[in-house]
C-alpha cells in the first residue's frame, strides 16, 4: 500500500481574514521604544533656556542695580552687570528712611492670614459645591464665579463706605475681612474636588458614619493639598503685592511693604538704589514660601496638566 502523503494544515487564521487589525495599544507602543519626537531636541532646551533667562534677568538686574552706589547709576552710564559691593549699606538706608519693619510685619500678617482663609473656606466651599446636593447650587456657583467678572475698581466706594461704617478703616482687618474668601479659589477647588476626589470614597465614608467635615478633612482634603497649596501661594503674593486698596484704606504710617516702597520712590528725585533695595528686601519673603511650597506647587500644576 502507497503512503498517504499528509496534507499541510491549514494556517491559524485561515477563514479569518475579514477581521480587522488589532489597535495598537498603549503597552505594545511602549514596546517598540521610544519615538523621535518624545525627545526633546536642542530647539527646545534653548527655548526654555531663553524663557528662563528672561523671567531670572529682571530679578538680578534689580539686585545688581541696588547693590551699586547712587551716584554710579544716576551718573548717565549704565551700569556693570556684576553685582556692586553697596546691598548692604543701601538695605540698611531702606530701613533708615522708612519703618520698614513695621510694614513688612503688616504685609505678612495681612498676606498669611488671607491665604490661610482663602485656603480654608475655598475648600469647604469647593467640596460643597462638588459633592453635596442641595437647591440651587449650580446658579449660586453662576453668581459666585460671575462676581470675577466684575472689575475691582468699581466695588472700592462700596467697600470703603462699608469698611468705614464697620469702623475699620485704617486696620489692617479692613485689609483681611475683604479677603477671607474669593470667588476663583471656590471655583478652583470646587474643580479639584470634582476631579480628584471620586464620589465612592465619599459615599463609603458615610455608610461608615463619618459626618460631613470629618468626611471632608480625612477623604477629600489629602486629594486636594497640592491644589491647596498652588492657591495659598497664588493669594500669599496678590495680597503682598497689593498696592491700590492698602493705599485707600491704611494710613501712610501704618502700611504695607507697597506703600513704603511708594514712599521710598518719592522725593525730589527717584533714588533708584534706595528702591530697588526695599524691593529686593520685599521679595524676599514671597521667595522663602516658594521655597517652603516647591514641590507641593510644582506637582499640582503638573496634576492639572496632565488632567487637561
Amino acid at each position: 500500500m502507497a503512503p498517504t502523503t499528509p496534507t499541510a494544515a491549514p494556517p491559524a487564521d485561515a477563514g479569518h481574514h475579514d477581521e480587522p487589525p488589532r489597535p495598537v495599544t498603549a503597552t505594545r507602543r511602549r514596546a517598540r521604544g521610544p519615538r523621535h519626537h518624545d525627545t526633546a531636541g536642542p530647539l527646545a532646551y534653548a527655548l526654555l533656556a531663553a524663557v528662563v533667562l528672561a523671567s531670572v534677568f529682571p530679578l538680578y538686574w534689580t539686585v545688581v542695580v541696588a547693590s551699586h552706589s547712587d551716584n554710579s547709576v544716576l551718573g548717565g552710564s549704565t551700569p556693570s552687570l556684576a553685582p556692586g559691593g553697596h546691598l548692604i549699606d543701601n538695605i540698611q538706608r531702606v530701613f533708615d528712611t522708612v519703618d520698614f519693619w513695621q510694614a513688612l510685619g503688616n504685609s505678612f500678617t495681612v498676606a498669611s492670614t488671607t491665604a490661610v482663609s482663602n485656603v480654608l473656606l475655598s475648600s469647604l466651599a469647593g467640596y460643597a459645591f462638588a459633592k453635596l446636593r442641595f437647591p440651587g447650587r449650580n446658579a449660586l456657583l453662576v453668581v459666585v464665579v460671575a462676581t470675577v467678572m466684575v472689575p475691582t475698581q468699581l466695588g472700592i466706594i462700596p467697600l470703603y463706605l462699608l469698611v468705614t461704617d464697620m469702623g475699620l478703616y485704617g486696620k489692617l482687618s479692613s485689609l483681611i475681612v475683604p479677603s477671607l474668601v474669593s470667588a476663583v479659589g471656590v471655583f478652583w477647588m470646587r474643580q479639584a474636588m470634582e476631579e480628584n476626589v471620586p464620589d465612592e470614597l465619599i459615599e463609603a465614608a458615610r455608610m461608615d458614619g463619618a459626618g460631613q467635615l470629618r468626611t471632608f478633612w480625612y477623604v477629600a482634603w489629602p486629594a486636594v493639598r497640592s491644589t491647596a497649596a498652588v492657591l495659598g501661594m497664588f493669594t500669599f503674593m496678590f495680597a503682598w503685592n497689593d498696592y491700590f486698596w492698602p493705599l485707600i484704606a491704611l494710613p501712610p504710617e501704618n502700611g504695607t511693604v507697597q506703600i513704603a516702597l511708594n514712599q521710598l520712590a518719592a522725593g525730589y528725585y527717584t533714588d533708584f538704589t534706595l528702591m530697588l533695595a526695599g524691593v529686593v528686601v520685599s521679595v524676599l519673603p514671597v521667595l522663602a514660601l516658594f521655597a517652603v511650597l516647591a514641590r507641593r506647587i510644582v506637582s499640582g500644576v503638573m496634576a492639572g496638566a496632565v488632567k487637561g
